[in-house]
């Protein structure tokens, strides 16, 4: 199956290998990921103003792409993907924003966009195009031993009406995701709760509070490492006073697949 596919800018610069990691394991399940060309930046947090339209733009040109390559969406970031999909429920249910949003790019798009394409995380692909049964059975270097804690954090499920991933209060998609690879969920009780990631810049103090406050849930569940699908997250939460190890899901999934590079 093709994918169109929006990398975003964290993926494309400082967190060049998880991209690497994701391409090489989507090769390795028979999915192919096409870059989509001259993406531009989503702007890392959904607009909540509602005549803010301009920073909405950029996603609707992705969205308008994938549409006119008949493909779905695909992200890596969960950051990227509540963007994307909120803009895309935007386009599909508010005929203001639509038709503004339409205006602005009216010499940019093909034709009208109105919310046709299906933005896809990763993870949902792995779960609903691949299988989990069947990533199990393509697992060469399967984590057995490990205990992992998933972290979900606060953008790739919420608002659950539109994100519409899994249940926003007791998820189980990247539990599911760690049984695959071969290894041990461990389920704790801050697994959902934002770490502070938006916070680093103004106020360290309290970004550190809420990380630890994460790594210590995990740590008294007996959680050996963390594995997130936020790369804000994953910066953010290695910074733990406990020294819990925190990996991005597409690192574990490509060292399970036996196509991670030594």
């Amino acid at each position: 199956m093709v994918y169109s596919y929006y990398p975003g800018c964290t993926l494309k610069n400082k967190a060049q290998d998880l991209d690497r990691y994701a391409r090489l394991s989507a090769q390795a399940l028979g999915i192919t990921l096409e870059e989509i060309e001259n993406w531009q930046c989503c702007g890392g947090v959904y607009p909540m103003a509602k005549d803010e339209i301009a920073t909405k733009l950029s996603s609707v040109r992705a969205l308008a792409d994938a549409k006119a390559h008949n493909r779905d969406l695909i992200t890596l970031c969960s950051a990227c993907h509540n963007v994307l999909k909120q803009v895309n429920n935007d386009m599909a249910t508010d005929a203001d924003i639509c038709m503004r949003a339409n205006n602005y790019l009216k010499n940019d798009l093909p034709e009208e966009y109105h919310g046709e394409t299906k933005v896809v995380h990763f993870l949902e692909m792995l779960r609903d195009t691949v299988g989990f049964d069947t990533l199990k059975e393509k697992v060469t270097n399967p984590l057995t031993g490990k205990k992992i804690g998933a972290y979900y954090g606060c953008l790739l499920l919420r608002p659950g009406k539109v994100m519409k991933m899994d249940d926003p209060e007791n998820p189980k998609i990247m539990e599911d995701f760690i049984r695959a690879i071969g290894a041990e969920p461990v389920i704790y009780p801050m697994r959902n709760e934002c770490c502070g990631g938006y916070l680093t810049l103004e106020d360290k103090d309290a970004a550190a509070k809420r990380r630890n406050a994460v790594a210590d849930s995990a740590a008294d569940f007996k959680a050996e490492l963390l594995v997130t699908a936020c790369p804000l997250c994953m910066y953010n939460m290695k910074k733990n006073d406990k020294g819990v190890p925190v990996y991005y899901f597409t690192e574990l999934l490509a060292e399970a697949l036996g196509v991670k590079e030594n």
